[in-house]
């Protein structure tokens, strides 16, 4: 009897593709891609290149969109493939422009190009290994290539100011690195002078790294770490017949970078990193070694599971929140984690434990419910095979990590995917950790108090709405791109778009910030306004998750209408816009007397909100609430002080 092979995921599209369902199958790609290799990649990326978004989109109205352009130095059709099979395994679905081989200058710089008329999010200009080489002399010196590398920096800065300048609010322009070949530093007989080659083009490297300003409109991949992985950088043949000089592994390890920097243009870095015990983060079994028996240093293999656990810990720094499911009994898998000080990780670097014999699945689930996080926000790690495509079949969403037995590869496994990058880091983002600790002490209260008023007046909570300071709009940005419960339009702001908006005149950008006596939330919402026709136009409103059911809503918009009727407004208009998860904060609005226009505002199910200015309800007593709204003759404050709670 011939042996059964398992179809590969290649085979499985192409089955599809064949079939004519590939479109219809869009949503699957993801689950269908997660452990797809390299040549997997590239067959997939293939049928995928060719696949007509329209035709997605009518199979599943739903399915994210990314426009994106693709320009550069040399020929880009080939990058493609490589990036439709990338972001598919992401579940976005790309609309690409490409330009013809060699005319990035004139699309990056003509705001009549092609290129613009695409009304592009994302422009990726891609730096082949010839990049620079063009504009050298022969024969030449370091020196020649320098100078060289110098006025090619400077027109790079000149066209991402042009790209600023032409592309629609937001885009972002991705540069990248650029290798230097062995067959240029070759050319130099001197070992000598192919040190200071090498010494001139890292400068070069690091003067274009620091262009990058994700939150400004300007990216740039570092392609080191992928050539360092082994990708070969050019193709000699393909570049001499072709002008297409990026090896087909370099293309695919630009596409797996520009596809992960995408994912966190659009808020989709995951939040929560739950790990599995034996085998992933120690050596051993606990339940046959007990606690001191499982280690994690002490061993050439004990201290591979050390390795990993810095690059967790180091992960942890960045905000990332961890977690532990854990099929083990909970008193042992307690004790270890704390009579372990050698251990990198120990117990307070957790948010929560679940330990017992049920399916993991269902404790990615309760860790979820119990941080306030969506499943899909989730990366599970685990070295079991089963446990693996438990989570993955019973987590829809959530991330898994293919760990095995090998712990030596077990952080190179966890980073492969970037799950957790964003563009920016900002400062509430290293808070997180600190900040849903705050919040499991704020549940505990509330389980201990004898009713919800009483639970809220022990709060202490405290709102401050004012106009933003210019350090908070990248969080202000990516609150946008993450809130949806209470994300009134369903806006996704960039940073330079929020930046812009409180520029503009008679608008203002209110950063709402929340804090009781467990903590400081920092920056948990912001409101959009503007003034015209003698009425406030509210133009975005939104509030974090972990400050929803505390009141913050309510004072916040209660405040807004307060201030508007201070400052000699006579009504406040908004918009409501329907999206898959603010349905509440319609009820929001009415319930502050705010009634639907006669004409509802066109596109997307939106409807027209106007506030009279009238009656407006109490503020929450148990909010101590300080709003500034600034206007043309001034600021107008106001201010509600909750109870003393001696």
């Amino acid at each position: 009897m011939a042996e059964h092979r398992p179809e590969s995921p290649a085979d499985l599209l192409r089955a599809l593709h064949e079939r004519g369902g590939t479109a219809a199958a869009h949503p699957e790609l993801p689950r269908l891609l997660a452990r797809a290799g390299a040549d997997d990649l590239a067959a997939a990326g293939r049928l995928l290149a060719g696949l007509d978004p329209d035709e997605v989109l009518r199979h599943h109205p739903g399915t994210p969109t990314v426009r994106i352009a693709v320009t550069g130095r040399g020929t880009v059709t080939e990058a493609v493939p490589p990036l439709a099979a990338e972001l598919a395994r992401h579940g976005l679905l790309p609309r690409f422009h490409l330009s013809g081989s060699g005319t990035y200058v004139g699309d990056l710089s003509d705001p009549h190009s092609a290129l613009y008329a695409h009304r592009p999010e994302v422009t990726l200009c891609l730096l082949d290994p010839w990049t620079v080489w063009d504009a050298v002399p022969v024969p030449w010196q370091p020196l020649d290539v320098s100078i060289a590398a110098e006025r090619q920096l400077r027109l790079l800065s000149q066209l991402a100011e042009a790209h600023a300048a032409h592309a629609p609010a937001g885009a972002v322009l991705v540069l990248n690195t650029v290798p230097l070949l062995r067959r240029h530093t070759h050319q130099l007989t001197s070992h000598a002078h192919r040190a200071e080659l090498g010494g001139l083009w890292r400068q070069f490297t690091a003067d274009l790294l620091f262009l990058a300003r994700p939150s400004a409109g300007l990216a740039v991949l570092d392609l080191e770490p992928v050539t360092s992985a082994g990708a070969r950088a050019d193709d000699p043949r393909l570049g001499a017949y072709a002008d297409a000089h990026c090896a087909g592994p370099l293309l695919a390890g630009y596409a797996r970078e520009a596809a992960h920097l995408i994912r966190g243009l659009r808020g989709a870095a995951k939040k929560c990193l739950v790990l599995d015990l034996d085998g992933t983060l120690w050596d051993g079994v606990l339940a046959e070694d007990g606690p001191r028996g499982v280690s994690a240093a002490g061993s050439l293999r004990g201290a591979a599971f050390g390795a990993f656990q810095r690059t967790v810990k180091q992960l942890a720094s960045q905000g990332v929140l961890l977690a532990v499911c854990s099929k083990n009994d909970p008193g042992p898998v307690a004790r270890a984690l704390a009579c372990h000080p050698e251990f990198p990780l120990g117990a307070g670097d957790f948010q929560t434990v679940v330990a017992d014999w049920g399916s993991k699945a269902e404790g990615v689930r309760t860790i979820a419910a119990r941080l306030g996080i969506a499943p899909e926000s989730v990366v599970f790690a685990d070295d079991l095979r089963f446990e693996q495509e438990s989570v993955a079949a019973g987590v829809p969403g959530a991330a898994v990590v293919p760990l095995d037995d090998e712990p030596a590869l077990h952080p190179e496994r966890l980073l492969a995917d970037g799950w957790f990058d964003t563009p920016d880091l900002t400062d509430e983002d290293r808070r997180r950790p600190a900040r849903y600790a705050e919040r499991a002490a704020r549940d505990r209260l509330r389980t201990k108090a004898v009713d919800h008023h009483a639970f809220l007046a022990g709060l202490g909570l405290r709102v401050e709405v004012a106009p933003a300071q210019d350090h908070e709009t990248a969080r202000i940005s990516q609150l946008s791109l993450r809130t949806n419960r209470f994300n009134l339009t369903g806006a996704r702001l960039s940073t330079e778009e929020v930046r812009r908006y409180a520029a503009a005149p008679g608008t203002v950008v209110l950063a709402v910030r929340v804090a009781d006596r467990f903590g400081d939330d920092g920056v948990a919402g912001a409101a959009l306004a503007r003034t015209g026709d003698g009425a406030l136009h509210l133009d975005a409103l939104l509030l974090s998750c972990r400050v929803l059911g505390r009141g913050v809503e309510e004072a916040v918009l209660g405040g807004l209408l307060r201030a508007a009727r201070g400052t000699g407004h006579t009504a406040v208009h908004t918009c409501w816009r329907p999206t898959r998860a603010n349905a509440a904060l319609r009820g929001l609005l009415e319930t502050h007397g705010f009634r639907p226009r006669t004409a509802p505002e066109a596109g997307g199910g939106a409807t027209g909100y106007t506030h009279p200015l009238g009656h407006i309800g109490d503020l929450p007593g148990h909010v101590e609430l300080r709003l500034r709204l600034p206007h043309r003759d001034g600021e107008t404050e106001v201010s509600a002080c909750a109870p003393s709670r001696n």
